[in-house]
């Protein structure tokens, strides 16, 4: 044998399940005439499948299946067969109380089939989804903070002329806003990583609405809330919550019209606390058919998982009325 030869090792099945164990993949077979299903360990742990049962079936399977995807799931075990090539599709699983994504994944067209058996393998695909979901998610905030920005922009630009008597005095007061409205975007988005000081709730809330009162017009904007610090991850909730109510009352209610005011109050109790949003003079309120938008959207997850609390709308003909209720504990971390 010459220096430059590599003697190449020789795989056997103890090889095969230590690199298939490493890589995180699940066998499994499938007999075309008995539709016996036969799966390896990692494959039963990954399907949360008891070992006992040795007779699987799609069927089986199927119960571990997430209801949202189970017909797509066994429309696609029906057409395997049918497919030329290589297949590929992923779904979520019920295992072990949690949702889990899978691929599967193998040839169809009765390819490398062997003695009436067809071969596959199921990938946990979990964390890529997951990321995949946090990428998605992250972009669709930001083209909705985008166009709420510009939205914003118009509407501090309106609210602006109505008060200002020169061009000199719209120009100061407009940039004046644009700061303010910075401060307020500041509060929303804290640098990652950055320690900040506790802040007051009524200071939060009056730094956010800053940029929408009016200068000169009697009493518009009030916030009336009792002396209360507010965490810095619910302070950035909170901040989301209240700018976004603020951009639709720029945009459609209360804070759209010169005449409109704005109300903000609060009562604490004993671990829970409650603060009321109310808009009157503003124009007609007419309920949306659905709050499927991503902002709605965005308002209710912030409510629930960082603030440990629900978000109420009341429209009635006088103006908008918003009831957050918030977990005092959630509040203060």
């Amino acid at each position: 044998m010459s220096p430059g030869d590599v003697t190449m090792p020789v795989w056997n099945e103890k090889h095969l399940r230590a690199a298939t164990r490493a890589a995180g993949v699940a066998l499994w077979s499938w007999n075309v005439d008995t539709d016996a299903i036969t799966m390896d360990e990692a494959a039963y742990e990954l399907w949360d499948v008891p070992k006992e049962e040795r007779t699987i079936t799609f069927e089986i399977l199927s119960r571990n299946i997430h209801p949202a995807d189970l017909e797509r799931v066994r429309s696609a075990f029906s057409a395997t067969r049918a497919v030329v090539g290589a297949y590929e599709i992923d779904f979520r699983i019920l295992s072990a109380g949690d949702v889990r994504w899978i691929s599967a994944r193998g040839q169809g067209d009765d390819a490398d089939i062997a003695e009436r058996v067809l071969f596959g393998i199921f990938l946990d695909v979990t964390q890529r989804k997951q990321a995949e979901e946090a990428n998605e998610l992250l972009a669709g905030e930001m083209s909705h903070r985008v166009k709420n920005l510009l939205t914003i922009a118009t509407a501090l630009t309106q609210i602006t002329s109505r008060a200002a008597e020169t061009k000199e005095d719209m120009a100061q007061e407009l940039t004046s806003r644009l700061i303010a409205l910075g401060r307020a975007q500041e509060l929303i988005r804290r640098v990652p990583g950055q320690k900040t000081e506790a802040t007051l709730l009524g200071d939060l809330i009056s730094v956010l609405l800053a940029p929408y009162d009016e200068k000169g017009a009697s009493v518009r904007i009030r916030v009336s809330v009792p002396k209360m610090n507010v965490g810095e991850r619910s302070s950035t909730a909170l901040a989301l919550v209240i700018h976004e109510l603020a951009t639709n009352s720029a945009k459609y209610g209360a804070l759209s019209v010169s005449s409109g005011t704005l109300d903000v109050s609060c009562n604490a109790h004993e671990d829970e606390v409650v603060v009321m949003w109310t808009e009157r003079g503003g124009p007609p309120v007419v309920a949306p058919t659905k709050l499927e938008g991503f902002g709605s959207k965005m308002v209710h997850r912030s409510m629930a998982s960082q603030l440990g609390g629900t978000i109420a709308f009341d429209w009635s003909d006088e103006g908008v009325v918003v009831a957050l209720r918030m977990s005092k504990n959630s509040l203060a971390l």
